[in-house]
């Protein structure tokens, strides 16, 4: 393969709202390049992106794919991302190491919910952006509300590079403001005829082109001055403005496409060569810790993990970025946090599925490896001796969870093991050993993202595994203060076991009044693991309890709040108070006072008006005006309470609160009835009481599983 200079490679990352036409696009880009002969479609499961079965079933892309193509003596990464919010995680990761955006929108609809949501993160990051109006040849095709939509969002940065003189179906020619050219494209597509802008479309031509040069000159002052004195700039002076603005995310340029009819893919690949920036001219990555890591071919050999994948008949592949120096197979680099050393055995650049050896990558480039085995996705590698940890990217919290069991119990301990497996490969699926519920709790972006999940574990790890509903946390606790003793007494020959205990419980809350009914000795406060507090009152007089045995009574009632009466749910917020008693010069130990002080407290439990809590979430759904209708009614029909209304870049905010046990059923639900149009965030907000009915269903159905 052909050696490039660093300034010659080009990170691109392809985005956009599903059904946006990235994969349509990395196609022709390939297949204009000549890296592919013919051209696939997502139709026939053939494209080189989508080339996963997964892929193929849903008519979707799944993974971040990387790709390349070699386009006049350029090299240009790219990589083809996920249009759906489950996968954001593959999204996030690939616009981290692309120098250059490529942000689809589809001219039938403009910016849709999808694109802002990919957008925040572009920005997060700072990315040089393009615009790509795809679609131009469809019915409903509207260039002029795509850009103005995009204005109103993205701001003033969007400009105007290229329009469509006839979009619709027949659409077949661009105005390029850059050149001030006519592309003419043949039926089928492919290299265009140069024409001159003809006289109808002239005054708009020159209007925009001289808005272009003014963006462009007002990014640098040596270019205003040229402006200035000339009245104008040439095309290499628009070039430049343009990558300086486009390097202070003050430029998005707007290009016009029909991906699937091969029509301005061509020139988009030229704008991306003489004026995308490359990885060296990027400002310098950072580590955790804040030094700065230049882009240097020249520099310590480094690279960053930004995805990894476990492939059937090949194993885990890991697909880096060349952060700094140069990389070679057999090189021994380090990974600090791991504590390790890896071996680099084979350095590949690939095109979806498949994977050409190369003897080096220098800064800059991108590349996969295989056999790595303690590194993993977020992790550097670099030169011992100058060990660096690039800053990890941030990925969102999950939306949705599930319980996971596996259906041969002989393979729980290997479920556990691939489970850790996986969220080191995809930290968007977080793994939880849940205690409290005794579950095995998967949490993803959305169902589609632990559908493919448990795809994964069946078709590649050969597990057969089953989804449960995740239980829910409750918590329990009281509303009034009520009294109860317990005795417990046991003989059976020899020394037996007596313990008496007479305590009161109440509510507890910050800064409630001191015990008047009974003389404190001793107050211990445990704050609970679960949230909230236990505090405990030595009320004995008299020695009617001797102090030894108070500790094992504390003990017993802790016992008891880890199980509680109500639902088997952790108790929180209770003051209880040991005010009386009796023991037995013999038979009085430890475990009959912790017996008769669990006993007791479940005996005043009952009789305190018990009150069972969910967990309630604050949710926030952004979506147009058409859908609130729908939202609405979905939230109500789930226990929310609507907590308030608001408008954000011309949509619609709806904040509610929901309960826990409604989100995950609701975030399905408002996905469904949005197409997807919806973005949903939500936050953990309180503990609140559970409806009476709710309550009573829930506290029956425990009774009864005790019983049996």
């Amino acid at each position: 393969m052909k050696t490039y200079d660093e300034k010659h490679i080009k990170n691109i990352v392809l985005l956009g709202a599903p059904k946006s036409g990235k994969t349509t696009l990395s196609e022709t880009m390939l297949f204009e390049a000549g890296i592919i002969s013919k051209r696939g479609t997502v139709e026939e499961n053939n494209t080189i992106s989508d080339y996963h079965e997964i892929e193929h079933e849903r008519g979707n892309s799944v993974y971040a794919t990387t790709l390349h193509s070699e386009w006049k003596d350029y090299k240009i990464n790219i990589i083809d991302t996920p249009g759906l919010e489950d996968f954001i995680g593959e999204v996030i990761a690939s616009i981290r190491v692309c120098d250059t955006a490529v942000l689809l929108l589809n001219a039938q609809y403009g910016v849709e919910v999808g694109t802002e949501l990919i957008w925040d993160y572009v920005d997060k990051y700072r990315k040089p952006t393009i615009l790509a109006v795809n679609q131009l040849d469809t019915e409903q095709a509207n260039f002029n509300k795509t850009v103005e939509d995009a204005t109103r969002i993205l701001g003033n940065a969007v400009t105007i590079m290229q329009y469509p003189v006839n979009q619709g179906p027949g659409f077949n020619a661009i105005i390029d403001l850059l050149k001030m050219t006519l592309y003419r494209f043949p039926e089928t597509g492919g290299k265009p005829e140069k024409l001159p802008i003809p006289d109808n479309e002239k005054e708009r031509a020159e209007a925009l082109h001289n808005a272009l040069v003014e963006k462009a000159a007002e990014n640098d002052d040596t270019l205003m001055e040229q402006y200035f004195e000339k009245g104008s700039l040439d095309e290499d002076e628009l070039r430049q403005g343009i990558k300086i603005g486009m390097l202070k995310h003050q430029v998005f340029p707007v290009f016009c496409l029909s991906a699937k009819n091969d029509m301005g893919s061509g020139r988009l690949m030229g704008f991306i060569d003489n004026v995308a920036p490359s990885a060296v001219e990027m400002p310098a990555e950072m580590t955790g810790d804040g030094r700065e890591v230049p882009c240097d071919p020249a520099g310590s050999p480094c690279l960053f993990i930004f995805k990894t994948l476990q492939e059937p008949h090949v194993g885990r592949l890991s697909f880096f970025k060349v952060m700094s120096g140069e990389i070679k197979p057999g090189m021994e680099l380090f990974n600090e946090e791991a504590n390790t050393s890896e071996r680099i055995s084979q350095i590949f650049i690939t095109d979806g599925k498949n994977r050409n050896n190369v003897e080096s990558l220098k800064a800059g480039d991108i590349g996969c490896t295989i056999k790595l085995k303690n590194t993993f996705t977020n992790q550097t590698l670099s030169d011992k001796s100058k060990s660096i940890q690039i800053d990890p990217i941030q990925f969102p919290t999950p939306k949705v969870r599930v319980a996971i069991e596996a259906q041969n119990k002989s393979d729980d301990e290997k479920l556990s093991e691939v489970l850790a497996e996986l969220h080191m490969e995809d930290p968007t699926l977080l793994v939880e050993f849940n205690r409290e519920l005794k579950q095995v709790i998967l949490h993803g972006q959305g169902d589609l993202h632990l559908l493919v999940t448990k795809w994964r574990l069946e078709n590649i790890y050969k597990m057969q595994v089953a989804y449960l509903p995740a239980k829910i946390p409750y918590r329990e606790t009281i509303r009034k203060p009520a009294l109860a003793s317990y005795r417990h007494k046991k003989q059976s020959g020899g020394a037996g076991q007596f313990g008496e205990v007479y305590m009161k419980i109440e509510p507890w809350y910050e800064g409630m009044p001191p015990l008047k009914e009974y003389p404190v000795r001793e107050t211990e406060e445990v704050p609970l693991q679960w949230g909230g507090k236990l505090v405990f009152n030595n009320c004995i007089v008299g020695g009617a309890i001797d102090s030894r045995f108070l500790p094992s009574i504390l003990k017993g009632v802790m016992e008891k709040m880890q199980e509680g009466p109500l639902t088997g749910s952790y108790v929180r917020d209770i003051r209880v108070s040991v005010y009386d008693g009796k023991m037995h010069p013999v038979d009085s130990n430890d475990i009959s006072f912790k017996i008769a002080g669990m006993m007791a407290f479940r005996d005043a439990f009952h009789q305190a008006a018990p009150q069972l809590l969910e967990p309630v979430f604050d949710v926030e759904a952004t979506a147009p005006d058409t859908m609130m209708g729908d939202i609405m009614s979905e939230l109500q029909s789930r226990r929310s309470i609507i907590t308030g209304m608001d408008t954000l870049n011309g949509y619609q905010v709806i904040k509610a609160r929901t309960p826990q046990a409604e989100l995950d059923k609701l975030f399905a639900a408002l996905r469904n009835v949005t197409q997807g149009k919806a973005k949903v965030h939500s936050e953990f907000a309180e503990y609140a009481p559970v409806p009476p009915e709710i309550q009573k269903k829930l506290s029956d159905e425990y009774q009864k599983e005790e019983v049996v």
